[in-house]
């Protein structure tokens, strides 16, 4: 008897959580998989309230537009509460709440349209991927 297969564990970077709220785009595409359960995403608190902080500074949206986004997202995600510390990213070190979270729920993909991450390819054996090329791997 053949085991069901494990669906595929990601993390998203902020990056794509705006993009995917925003923008139709392959973001966007990734957040419709996860809804659809064919990945699993999992985040933090420290992502959510970066992306809190990024909703009304960036964008000025209110509180209420910033609670249902969040909401939202709890329905396609996972919270872990990160328990190692990393200081990977020197350039950025916020961008290791990404790295941290990633680490704690095993995941098998971040992914973000940051440099300062996709530019490391690799953490813990964690692919990091910009979503196109991760959609790309979904399609073989």
């Amino acid at each position: 008897m053949k085991a069901e297969k494990e669906k595929i564990r990601v993390v998203l970077d902020t990056n794509i959580f705006v993009s995917s709220i925003f923008w139709l785009g392959n973001p966007h595409r990734i957040v419709e998989l996860a809804l659809d359960k064919k990945i699993e995403v999992y985040t933090s608190p420290e992502i959510l309230t970066e992306l809190e902080k990024v909703l009304k500074r960036d964008f000025k949206e209110d509180q209420e537009f910033i609670e249902r986004q969040i909401a939202l997202i709890l329905e396609y995600s996972a919270i872990v509460r990160p328990i190692t510390k990393v200081e990977i990213v020197k350039a950025d070190p916020d961008d290791n709440k990404i790295i941290e979270c990633a680490h704690t729920a095993n995941a098998n993909y971040i992914l973000s349209g940051d440099p300062h991450l996709t530019d490391l390819k690799e953490v813990f054996g964690i692919k990091i991927l910009k979503p196109a090329e991760f959609l790309l791997i979904l399609q073989k």
